[in-house]
């Protein structure tokens, strides 16, 4: 059985995208169509902040982007020596929020120390923070330019303060069209298509609605999480099934259970 996810391939220390390898365990044949493209914003105030750890109480990462513009910055204005002698040092005597293992993972390979990746949303993150968070310094946060308030707003209410940097915008993929319009003619209609992101979601939804006609009723839709389920239902489509957590593991048993007869997770 064929499913499509719309995201941008990652291999792991297998050389394989770890969603290709959880659904292929439950014989579903997966493809992945990136839909968004990333522009990154503002490095050289993100590298001067990143400098200067002692102006801070913690750092926020939600998303691997932000995670990649703080690679760049070391990379770009070659902080890397002055990173691993003193700088990475001193950040991890501070907290180093994350949200998701994607995010942990690449924050633990430029050196730093994460927790709270075992929440899987912003809100959580967000709950996490509050039980935690002492220091009267804020807490510096490089985002997205669609980042949603719910992180900022729940440590504000609290009293916790916080420092937002938009250190990337996020733009459709330019081969989202071509992509999808060769899927369908070499393989049809798939039996269920995941979306990653709201944003995914927008850029991409015309061309799927376009390509699949009538047998759009057919398709089991799936979302990575609440907030993409919630835009998936906004547009007026069934969702089938929300991962529990925004791993391959819970994806995989999700949409399993979804394409099975009278299945819904």
């Amino acid at each position: 059985m064929k499913v499509l996810l719309l995201k941008d391939a990652k291999e792991d220390d297998c050389g394989q995208d770890p969603y290709i390898r959880e659904l292929g365990l439950y014989g579903l044949e997966a493809t992945l169509i990136p839909v968004l493209s990333f522009e990154f914003l503002s490095l050289p105030s993100f590298s001067e902040k990143l400098s200067r750890p002692e102006d801070y109480g913690g750092l926020i990462f939600t998303s691997p982007r932000a995670v990649e513009a703080a690679q760049l910055c070391l990379e770009k204005n070659n902080k890397t020596e002055v990173w691993e002698r003193s700088l990475k040092e001193k950040w991890n005597a501070k907290s180093v929020y994350v949200v998701g293992n994607a995010t942990a993972s690449l924050v633990s390979k430029i050196g730093l120390d994460t927790e709270g990746e075992t929440c899987g949303n912003a809100e959580k993150l967000a709950e996490y923070i509050c039980s935690r968070e002492s220091s009267a310094l804020p807490l510096l946060f490089p985002c997205g330019n669609l980042k949603r308030e719910i992180l900022p707003k729940a440590l504000k209410d609290k009293g916790i303060a916080m420092e937002s940097v938009t250190v990337y915008q996020t733009i459709p993929h330019p081969g989202i069209q071509g992509n999808l319009n060769s899927y369908y003619s070499q393989q049809g209609v798939p039996a269920s298509i995941t979306f990653f992101s709201p944003s995914g979601l927008t850029y991409s939804l015309k061309h799927i609605q376009e390509l699949s006609g009538d047998n759009i009723d057919q398709i089991k839709f799936a979302a990575i999480g609440p907030t993409t389920a919630h835009a998936l239902a906004a547009q007026g489509l069934p969702v089938s099934c929300t991962a529990e957590s925004p791993t391959p593991q819970a994806l995989a048993t999700g949409i399993r259970k979804a394409l099975q007869p009278h299945g819904c997770c």
